[in-house]
């Protein structure tokens, strides 16, 4: 099996300036991160060179592990580091863990400029080489990835380890956690369905509720309708939102500036929870759960409480909409979202599509007490996006619609 050499070069630090000129201090951001990874210490060398001419000297080092090595050197004077990460994975795959430890680095050492490679050693064929391949494991059996030729952002912030990548098959693409969100070119497969599916069906939406979504791609589909006079977005994590408005145009189109959209900062719990119980609160014609996994910050915002929560929020004829999870990959994960969404609304019409970001078959649900998305045939699916002017979608049109709930045999018999 190959061996994995993971490098990067950091520019522009913005970490304490001691970690840049103090050994000890070095040495232990490295063990840290080494047991953080996975990896195993067997020995280690730091040295912290003189100053010259005035300027700090930097610090070289290098730490044997009995998967290989981490050799490191930082520059002071230009706020520099070079990284290098070497694991053999001849009895075990040790490529995840050599990437962890990477990872924890970056976010360390907190780079405003960044060069990172990706190598294959071993190789049969001198050619089998990548800038940096990006794997996401479906389960603990399954993975898959995607080249990226630049990193745009590596930072941790108090809820996640967030990513943006340049990359030659989908543009821009973003990460939390290791985990694929979205991307410039294939944003669409997701977001148009998780809202026109629901927002189609309703007659004439004119209020929704984003939880999560700080990359802005449902807020931008749903304002889509003309109907729709505000579209609110409770996202937990600012830096989300900071990192679309950065790098994410292609996916949110600018909705960021629409006045129709008000984001809020923080807890969606507490944000349904609040509204929920207020007699005379805003009540939202859609609720759309655009979030990460259960497995994530999110997990509480898939239970029956949070859907209680969630259909005292929603106006009458109203409706809520969410991703489910994969599955072919997931199976146990869907059946049990499906269940307790049965138990708590009247209606639940579990839809499957493709997403090639996901690597897979992407289960998703539109849960009403009164809504019925399988209650409009595709003519009047067309119908009504022609009258509301919906266009330039690229994945979503009348027959999609319907197709969206032909659920293939073994997903059915998942949800029955």
């Amino acid at each position: 099996m190959q061996g994995l050499h993971l490098t990067a070069d950091l520019y522009g630090c913005q970490c304490e300036a001691s970690l840049l000129v103090d050994a000890e201090k070095l040495a232990g951001l490295c063990r840290q991160s080494v047991e953080n990874a996975g990896l195993t210490l067997v020995d280690e060398k730091y040295f912290t060179f003189p100053e010259w001419q005035g300027q700090p000297g930097g610090v070289t080092g290098a730490a044997l592990l009995a998967e290989s090595h981490l050799a490191l050197h930082t520059w002071p004077e230009r706020g520099g580091v070079t990284l290098d990460v070497y694991v053999c994975n001849f009895s075990t795959d040790n490529s995840h863990k050599a990437e962890r430890l990477l990872d924890d680095l970056i976010v360390a050492f907190a780079p405003r400029q960044q060069g990172t490679n990706r190598i294959l050693r071993g190789s049969r064929d001198p050619e089998t080489r990548s800038d940096e391949l990006l794997l996401e494991w479906l389960n603990e059996d399954s993975a898959y990835g995607f080249r990226a030729t630049r990193r745009l952002e590596t930072i941790k912030t108090q809820y996640q380890l967030l990513e943006v990548f340049d990359t030659p098959q989908w543009g821009k693409l973003f990460r939390l956690d290791g985990c694929y969100m979205t991307s410039e070119r294939d944003e669409f497969y997701y977001h148009e369905p998780i809202v026109h599916a629901a927002a189609i069906a309703h007659p004439a939406p004119r209020s929704a509720l984003v939880i999560g979504g700080g990359d802005g791609g449902s807020s931008e589909e749903l304002l889509k309708h003309p109907t729709m006079q505000r579209v609110v977005m409770a996202e937990l994590d600012p830096e989300v939102v900071r990192v679309a408005r950065e790098h994410l145009q292609g996916v949110h189109g600018g909705v960021f500036d629409d006045p129709r959209l008000t984001v809020e900062i923080g807890d969606g719990w507490k944000y349904v929870e609040r509204l929920a119980g207020q007699p005379d609160g805003e009540r939202f014609d859609l609720i759309v759960l655009d979030l990460t996994d259960p497995d994530t910050p999110a997990h509480q915002l898939y239970t029956p409480e949070f859907f209680r929560l969630a259909k005292k929020a929603l106006a009458p004829g109203g409706a809520l909409s969410l991703h489910i999870g994969s599955p072919v990959y997931s199976p146990g994960r869907v059946r049990e979202l499906v269940s307790h969404l049965s138990g708590v609304f009247a209606n639940v019409r579990p839809f499957g599509l493709y997403v090639p970001l996901y690597g897979a078959y992407w289960g998703m649900a539109c849960a009403s007490d009164a809504l019925d998305p399988l209650a409009i045939d595709p003519d009047a699916v067309e119908a009504r996006l022609a009258e509301r002017g919906v266009s330039e979608l690229q994945y979503y049109n009348g027959d999609v619609h319907r197709a969206l709930f032909a659920l293939p045999n073994f997903f059915r018999k998942l949800v029955r």
